[in-house]
């Protein structure tokens, strides 16, 4: 069985995080990055699949050159290759752009593969949209926000946590699955691992070898605005009696707050 498993670089939920109003971007001055945690179930389901029978998992990502530091973690955790599609653009919130991309390497350099997986979204642009897009320009069925996996032989079962039940998902093989939370318990790189993936070299694919023009990939979508949250206001404590409370909340709500 060939698995390929897609990965995005992502600032690490733990930073500060700081825009530019002018390039409407983050500024990625001093900001640590990692790799999408979603994104770290689908390669722990991949590698477990790989090990309950016989194949091989390959890693890819979109981004710039420095996203070969995510694919040398996947390379830790047990991948067999890893493979950057380099795209040096700006982050464009553009989730067609990226599947274009997939699609495109997919079929050119992967065409016997048999299982495409995903996190089921990246915390960096939250979009969701990349799976389901990949799936719909291979032509391929896909099974989204996985809590658990099955494969036997060329089909695939998929159970997804849906709002009061368990919903199951039947397909064929090939097909693209996104893990949810909860699909695995994501493995720590071990220490023969980080050696071995420092002598690994990841090859890079750039969108000209695909066939790519600039038309085919252009952002179809426009950030305008990009701003960090507003600080959060001082609370405020009304005092006196329950009663007297509850009616200058009422005034506040209906004069200040305008939500009554």
């Amino acid at each position: 069985m060939e698995i390929l498993v897609f990965v995005k670089r992502v600032p690490d939920t733990e930073s500060k995080i700081r825009v530019n109003p002018e390039t409407r971007s983050v500024v990625e001055d001093g900001l640590n990055f990692v790799i999408s945690p979603f994104d770290e179930f689908a390669v722990e389901e991949a590698l477990r699949l790989r090990e309950a029978g016989t194949g091989k998992v390959t890693v890819l990502s979109v981004g710039p050159d420095e996203t070969t530091v995510i694919l040398k973690k996947c390379l830790a955790m047990g991948a067999d290759e890893a493979v950057l599609i380099k795209d040096a653009g700006r982050e464009t919130y553009d989730g067609l752009r990226t599947a274009k991309l997939i699609a495109a390497a997919v079929r050119k350099r992967f065409p016997q593969f048999d299982l495409l997986l995903f996190g089921k979204q990246s915390v960096g642009a939250d979009n969701g949209q990349v799976p389901s897009m990949t799936a719909e320009l291979l032509g391929l069925p896909q099974a989204n926000v996985a809590v658990k996996l099955e494969i036997d032989g060329g089909r695939g079962v998929v159970r997804r946590e849906i709002e009061g039940a368990t919903e199951k998902v039947e397909f064929s093989l090939p097909a693209v699955v996104s893990a949810q939370k909860g699909l695995n318990e994501p493995r720590y790189e071990t220490l023969k691992g980080i050696m071995a993936a420092k002598k690994k070299v990841i090859p890079v694919i750039t969108p000209e070898e695909l066939g790519l023009t600039n038309d085919d990939i252009a952002p179809r979508v426009e950030v305008v605005k990009i701003e960090t949250p507003a600080a959060r206001q001082a609370g405020k404590i009304i005092p006196g009696s329950p009663e007297e409370a509850a009616k200058a909340l009422v005034g506040l709500l209906r004069n200040e707050a305008k939500v009554l």
